[in-house]
């Protein structure tokens, strides 16, 4: 005997799944309910399980899919103004579901924080770009507005610790940086900005060095007031001209902060501009070896030709090294993910009464039961 279905509003399935990027043949396949067009033109129901899977899929409480009619939620697109409709709509259901899980902490940094970022100096209100200085101009105050000398980035021993610290420096500066396995290489990250919690979203599955590349043009990204996606490939549909500048300043401001001119100078070797000098300086400046022939090629030192073969190279070396497997103390990692600065905030509030068990949970994205090991966890790596 079948199980009978569930009645839940079909206008309410239908924003679900193209909120996520979904067809609804796509959803079908990955949920395991076979009749989501159906359901959507009110010809069917699922059992709750497949309702379970549904909202698990589409990473939605199970309760949203009873509502009369779809959430008076504003579309996340809307802040990415260097995409239009047809750019965002080549973004993948695992993109968007980011996109949405991101403003997800976006919304509980304001509740955890009573609508106030706690930074001292916040870069999205206490910091603006001058029309009339040059990019290395920009990029020299907005590295004295972060605090960090090339003493201390030359300092760092690998770009693991790099990371970390530039991290910690954009947090100190009110800017949030999760992260999560993408499972979409050509993602490097994105950003939702926000004149009091801006956040920026790392790919982690990328190789340091380039994490870190994202993480400043993501900031450059907010500073031109706008919400970014920074990919490794071009869109099939190509933004218009003024959109796709933003996207070459973000590139050339965030190249300018990690590796200043005058530094860059003062530490190459004169005359040499070889595969070998390129990753030499990405070590020193922990930068990818692109960053670096990137300068050689804009300054004509090697041709287009070179750095499109140095780059290819580079990439497939990328492409065949050992990946990380998945696995190891999944706590450290969920802890690595939405960085320690963001769960000992929620903890806080929990244990000054502000939030109960089930509020911390939320906050944290994972379920009560596992709230008291993360916990540990965290005391662990202080």
């Amino acid at each position: 005997m079948a199980k009978e279905g569930i009645p839940i509003t079909p206008e309410v399935l239908t924003w679900a799944r193209k909120r996520a990027g979904y067809r609804a043949d796509e959803l079908a396949a990955k949920s395991g309910f076979a009749e989501v067009a159906a359901c959507e033109r009110g010809q069917s129901n699922p059992t709750y399980r497949q309702l379970e899977k549904i909202a698990e899929t589409l990473q939605l409480p199970v309760a949203i899919f009873f509502f009369p009619e779809p959430p008076d939620w504003p579309p996340i697109e809307e802040t990415f103004r260097t995409l239009g409709s047809e750019q965002f709509d080549e973004i993948p259901p695992v993109i968007r579901l980011l996109l949405h899980k991101a403003r997800g902490y976006q919304l509980g940094l304001s509740e955890l924080n009573d609508g106030r970022n706690p930074a001292e100096r916040l870069i999205t209100r206490d910091f603006a770009l001058r029309d009339e200085e040059s990019p290395e101009e920009s990029a020299a105050r907005i590295r004295e507005f972060l605090g960090v000398s090339l003493a201390d980035q030359f300092g760092w021993r690998n770009a693991d610790t790099a990371f970390k610290a530039w991290r910690r420096a954009f947090y100190r500066i009110g800017v949030s940086v999760f992260k999560d396995r993408f499972r979409a290489d050509e993602f490097c990250g994105f950003s939702l900005y926000d004149v009091e919690f801006p956040v920026i979203y790392v790919n982690n599955s990328d190789a340091k060095n380039r994490q870190i590349f994202t993480l400043f043009h993501e900031l450059a990204h907010l500073l031109y007031r706008t919400s970014g996606v920074f990919m490794t490939r071009t869109f099939g549909h190509s933004p218009p001209a003024d959109k796709l500048q933003i996207e070459k300043k973000c590139n050339a401001l965030a190249a300018l902060i990690l590796v200043p001119k005058e530094e860059f100078d003062l530490a190459r070797t004169p005359g040499r501009f070889d595969r070998s000098e390129a990753s030499d300086l990405a070590r020193k400046f922990s930068v990818s070896r692109e960053v670096i022939y990137r300068k050689f090629r804009d300054r004509n030192w090697i041709d287009q030709g070179e750095y499109e073969a140095a780059t290819s190279e580079w990439a497939d070396q990328l492409a065949i090294a050992p990946k990380k497997k998945p696995g190891g103390d999944p706590y450290r990692t969920w802890l690595t993910y939405l960085g320690e600065e963001y769960v000992t905030l929620a903890f806080r509030r929990y244990y000054e009464e502000r939030i109960d068990d089930e509020e911390l949970s939320d906050f944290l994205g994972i379920k009560p039961k596992y709230i008291d090991t993360l916990e540990e966890t965290l005391l662990g790596e202080r």
